[in-house]
């Protein structure tokens, strides 16, 4: 008798222990990716010529301008540049680019992906000074610099590309659905269709969440959770643990979300709506 009231107490104990465990995850969760809220700040008249992506610079919010189909090599496409309060557009700064998307900058030099090429901007010079072929590329996709390395996706293909020194070889071969790309504190985030990932110095992968539908823009925030968009409409918070959000969602209206910029300092979200024709700025707030 006295055996069997011990174990009940230890299964008590046990089942305690558990439940006290799960809560502590959910709470987690709850803390960390189901208590923010974005609010709309500014938005931009229908004058942009369908922005795939934008960049946030020194000051300004340079944007990829597709201006026509989204995989046409038709040479209509460019980079504007935008105020960081929606007010001034130059839609001219680069143009005779093809369908470009991502965008990253090393130095003076910017790198836009721009279908099967990489094109190589001189800031300064306000030309294009170089591109880059990368072979066998299909979708070239998002863009992504760290320490001296432009990372560049293929959506298509399912690769991830890695060019140093204007030389691209091939960093993740299989990758199905690949999109939004980030290097943040040493590591290369991906979107993977729905799947949330990141890459360690080791090449190690780490499926951090999944989302509801293909992700495309990722941008960290100063406490180490992210924003995340698709492109169809929606974006997310997510928590470092995985937790996640849906902050917004435009799909109801045909409203694309795309590549997202973030203005960390200031916890700003810079959306991209492509055939939307607009740029809308949003702020992250933690609902009290």
């Amino acid at each position: 008798m006295r055996l069997s009231m011990a174990l009940l107490f230890y299964y008590n104990l046990l089942i305690m222990r558990n439940l006290l465990f799960i809560g502590l995850i959910f709470t987690g969760l709850f803390v960390n990716g189901q208590n923010h809220q974005l609010v709309k700040i500014w938005e931009t008249d229908t004058i942009i010529a369908v922005p795939e992506s934008v960049l946030p610079y020194k000051g300004k919010l340079y944007v990829s301008l597709i201006d026509g189909n989204s995989w046409d090599d038709d040479g209509k496409g460019g980079v504007g540049i935008l105020s960081v309060d929606g007010k001034k557009f130059n839609g001219n700064w680069i143009t005779g680019l093809s369908a470009p998307k991502g965008m990253g900058i090393i130095g003076n030099k910017m790198y836009v992906a721009n279908i099967t090429r990489v094109v190589v901007i001189d800031m300064k010079k306000r030309k294009v000074i170089k591109t880059i072929p990368v072979p066998a590329s299909e979708n070239l996709n998002d863009v992504t610099v760290g320490k001296g390395v432009v990372y560049v996706s293929d959506s298509k293909a399912g690769k991830i590309w890695k060019i140093t020194n204007d030389k691209p070889e091939i960093y993740v071969n299989d990758a199905p659905r690949v999109n939004g790309l980030k290097f943040y504190n040493n590591r290369l985030y991906y979107g993977e269709g729905k799947s949330f990932k990141k890459i360690d110095v080791e090449r190690k992968i780490t499926t951090i969440a999944q989302v509801t539908e293909n992700i495309d823009g990722i941008e960290p925030l100063a406490n180490g959770d992210f924003i995340l968009t698709s492109w169809v409409g929606y974006i997310y918070y997510v928590s470092k643990q995985g937790g996640v959000q849906t902050l917004l969602e435009t799909h109801q209206e045909k409203i694309n979300t795309a590549d997202i910029g973030i203005d960390i300092r200031n916890n700003i979200v810079y959306v991209p709506t492509f055939f939307g024709k607009k740029i809308i700025a949003f702020r992250v707030e933690a609902i009290k």
